[in-house]
């Protein structure tokens, strides 16, 4: 019988913060719900993350920024997935992301930004429910 392949979902800590703890805590709650994680650690550059997602074969980016640098990140890593035509991956951030940033972000091709204190559950359906179909797998 075909099924599905699990969402895989790529975990990346982007820049010079050096503070993990909510991108391990995400890592482990995709996982737990079922998802295959990817997680590349601290200070990740734009270049490094997608170049993994693509090698990976991911689904989905999950980005967590602390660090203020989202403005600059974000559009590099969104400029680079269009430039390998992956930009059907499904990119999400967590963080301290600033109201008055989540516009534009959304406009560079963020689908989704998950403040402090979002439910896991909240993240979880939101990646269930955005991420591409794939192909099947037949066993």
């Amino acid at each position: 019988m075909p099924s599905t392949p699990p969402i895989r979902v790529l975990v990346a800590k982007p820049g010079l913060d050096g503070h993990d703890r909510g991108a391990k805590i995400i890592a482990r709650a995709l996982r737990d719900a079922g998802m295959e994680v990817i997680y590349t650690g601290l200070r990740q550059t734009p270049e490094m993350i997608v170049s993994a997602a693509i090698q990976e074969d991911v689904d989905c980016i999950g980005l967590s920024i602390l660090s203020g640098a989202h403005n600059v990140i974000v559009p590099r890593i969104t400029t680079l997935l269009r430039e390998q035509r992956a930009e059907d991956i499904l990119l999400v951030l967590g963080g301290t992301i600033p109201d008055e940033d989540q516009p534009k972000l959304k406009e560079n091709g963020v689908s989704a930004i998950f403040g402090p204190g979002t439910p896991l559950e909240t993240t979880i359906n939101f990646i269930r429910e955005h991420v591409k179909p794939r192909r099947l797998l037949t066993i």
